[in-house]
């Protein structure tokens, strides 16, 4: 009953959530230009209205072209169920499940990118290699950042590790995890296909990644691919702030229901931060040459490889 209750509300939060990011992305660069920008909900709208059109699908395409949306919302939101977004919440919990949920977000990337070649367009050809280059460079990173923190939790369980994270407090402020935060965040930058590794509002062929493979949807595939990557950026978002910001150990209420509710409002509130903070990366920023990206993905790795480094230097106690 409690894994029901969890999955029910997990994936309630996270539908829900998802396409609020971007709309707070949108509105603060709109902002910063002096422009009224979007609506907050923008996304929610249009995913509505993609749902309810047609679909157009090319004469070459073969059933990876179709299947791929679903299999992209699929292991998204699949992916999201094993990183909880609450600790007052009975999670579903297995050993490895971090590593787990890394791989089946790369299986979703590697359906986008053979989609984006199904079609033989040039466009999708040239987004689907930039995208398996850009990840193969920053996997690693995501990689020893999190074994990091699994060190230091003594598990590879996602749960585990938030808990561990939580009960330590202020020693959170110890190298070992600045580091790996720092480095989550450079990863979390170029997974969202995000400025200054990608710009998701470009459509010049010089320059696209994450667009020039969903080029060719349209109608309710389109909307799933949308939907898809919205709840993959929040996924990561969620690994973060869950992970290096653990908030839930502050709530004391007796009241178990409330309890979830409040915990649940702190994880919102903490998400609308984490946006905040990657629109104002955003505008502070340029889109890098393609081949700056290596730079980056090598200062995140680096900074990962040092919190690892750290660790034994000068240990993750909960001390």
């Amino acid at each position: 009953m409690n894994n029901i209750v969890y999955i029910i509300v997990q994936l309630l939060v996270i539908l829900l959530i998802a396409p609020l990011v971007s709309g707070i992305i949108k509105k603060v660069k709109a902002l910063s230009q002096k422009r009224k920008g979007p609506p907050v909900l923008q996304l929610y709208l249009d995913i509505y209205k993609l749902l309810k059109k047609d679909v157009v699908v090319s004469e070459t395409a073969s059933w990876i072209f179709k299947a791929t949306p679903y299999i992209n919302i699929t292991t998204a939101l699949l992916a999201g169920l094993l990183i909880p977004v609450s600790l007052k919440l009975t999670p579903i919990i297995f050993g490895g499940d971090i590593i787990f949920i890394i791989y089946i977000l790369a299986m979703g990337r590697f359906f986008m990118t053979l989609a984006g070649l199904d079609t033989g367009g040039t466009f999708g050809g040239m987004g689907s290699s930039r995208e398996m280059a850009i990840s193969s460079l920053i996997e690693p990173t995501l990689l020893v950042s999190v074994f990091t923190i699994g060190l230091i939790s003594k598990s590879t369980s996602v749960h585990n590790m938030m808990e561990t994270m939580s009960s330590i407090g202020t020693s959170i402020f110890q190298p070992v995890y600045i580091l790996c935060f720092l480095a989550m965040i450079i990863v979390i930058i170029a997974e969202s296909s995000r400025i200054p590794v990608d710009d998701p509002e470009t459509h010049l062929e010089l320059t696209m990644v994450h667009e020039a493979m969903i080029l060719e949807y349209s109608g309710r595939h389109l909307a799933l691919m949308e939907l898809g990557a919205a709840v993959k950026q929040l996924v990561l978002i969620t690994l973060l702030v869950n992970l290096f910001i653990p908030l839930d150990s502050i709530i004391t209420l007796d009241n178990a229901l409330l309890a979830i509710v409040f915990s649940i409002l702190l994880y919102v509130i903490k998400v609308v931060v984490a946006s905040i903070l990657i629109a104002i990366t955003e505008i502070n920023t340029v889109k890098l040459k393609l081949f700056s990206v290596p730079n980056l993905a090598a200062i995140s790795f680096i900074l990962s490889f040092l919190g690892f480094l750290q660790y034994f230097v000068v240990g993750g106690s909960h001390g």
